[in-house]
């Protein structure tokens, strides 16, 4: 069964369409997962802050405490014990 040219020439710009509106999810979906990609590196600044001031306070009190994160906590161990060390010096 041959197409009209009138049914043609709708499916062309129906193809047209649809590759325009597919091109422009790819950009929006770029878009939206930069700006969780920023949102994220925000939330892992936040807890690496609070983290910091968990532990600093902990120190201060003379409380020895474990974080979950264990990736945080080795990071924030070494810089305890540097500190510790620096007492010790004093």
């Amino acid at each position: 069964m041959a197409l009209t040219k009138e049914q043609e020439e709708l499916y062309k710009k129906t193809m047209d369409e649809a590759k325009t509106q597919f091109e422009n999810i790819d950009a929006e979906m770029e878009e939206e997962i930069q700006k969780t990609r920023e949102i994220l590196a925000n939330l892992q600044a936040s807890k690496k802050h609070f983290q910091q001031i968990y532990q600093a306070t902990a120190n201060l009190l003379g409380v020895e405490v474990e974080l979950n994160n264990n990736d945080q906590a080795a990071s924030l161990d070494d810089g305890n014990n540097e500190n510790k060390e620096d007492k010790k010096q004093a």
